[in-house]
């Protein structure tokens, strides 16, 4: 099932497939519900799989300002859309930047997640350290990319250089299939909004130590050897959170759901159940 609820000032889109105990997902950045797709064709023989698309993406509108670019409006988001459903508790699935806004959210209240599941993400919401002016800096070059290139040209140019996003998928034995995937992907983002969303959202470069400790729900914590990015505060956050599960993919990149579905699948039936 297709379909969308309003919450704040946005008409957030999701799918909700299969029964059962529920999963909601939520990705990274430029991604939508197609990037959880590999996963829950799995899954949803078992559970309940509700994916939605964050604020800035996918078929999400944002319909005026302020337009909650930020990760406390996102966490309030993914609640929203358990209570709409009448969801008391569920397992939360998420990809980097939808990560950050999760693990933000349950550093305050863990209370409504029967299990965290963090993949290729940190619990800073700047990946990259810096003052506030260098951050600032770093976004906005980062921005004007969606804004001088159409997806296309981007794809292209993530072929040629794919840093530490798309390395996993250009050294991957499939990686045109792969990257045609992320290309339909990727296309359904409006780039002037993403660009207005990286400006906005990448601000905070403290991991909030203290808070990860607060985090008393089950924890699985999964990066790919190949997603330079995201290893240290993988390893930061299972260190900090208490009795997190942390497990590495080898071989595997930043987009581990598109990489390695299976695998992923498998890991995360076995420690919900």
């Amino acid at each position: 099932m297709m379909a969308s609820f309003y919450h704040e000032n946005a008409e957030i889109y999701y799918e909700d497939i299969g029964s059962g105990e529920p999963i909601i997902a939520i990705h990274g950045l430029i991604e939508n519900t197609l990037y959880w797709k590999p996963v829950s064709d799995i899954l949803s023989d078992k559970y309940r799989f509700i994916s939605m698309d964050m604020r800035g993406h996918g078929h999400t509108v944002v319909k005026k300002a302020p337009y909650g670019f930020d990760a406390e409006t996102v966490g309030r988001d993914i609640i929203a859309l358990a209570d709409h459903l009448q969801i008391d508790r569920f397992h939360l699935l998420t990809h980097s930047s939808g990560g950050f806004a999760a693990v933000r959210y349950a550093m305050t209240d863990s209370s409504r997640f029967s299990s965290l599941i963090l993949t290729d993400t940190g619990s800073a919401t700047s990946p990259l350290p810096g003052s506030p002016e260098d951050i600032k800096k770093f976004n906005h070059s980062f921005a004007r990319m969606f804004e001088k290139y159409d997806w296309d040209q981007m794809i292209e140019n993530l072929k040629k250089t794919p840093g530490p996003f798309f390395r996993g998928i250009m050294e991957s034995d499939n990686a045109a299939d792969l990257m045609e995937k992320a290309r339909e992907m990727v296309s359904l983002g409006n780039r002037e909004i993403i660009a207005q969303f990286v400006r906005s959202f990448y601000t905070d470069p403290d991991p909030r130590v203290e808070g990860l400790r607060n985090i008393t729900c089950p924890t699985l914590i999964v990066y790919g050897e190949k997603d330079d990015l995201f290893i240290q505060s993988s390893k930061l956050m299972a260190e900090e959170i208490p009795g997190a599960h942390l497990i590495e993919y080898k071989g595997i990149g930043h987009m581990t759901a598109l990489e390695a579905p299976e695998l992923m699948a498998k890991d995360i039936l076995k420690f919900i159940k």
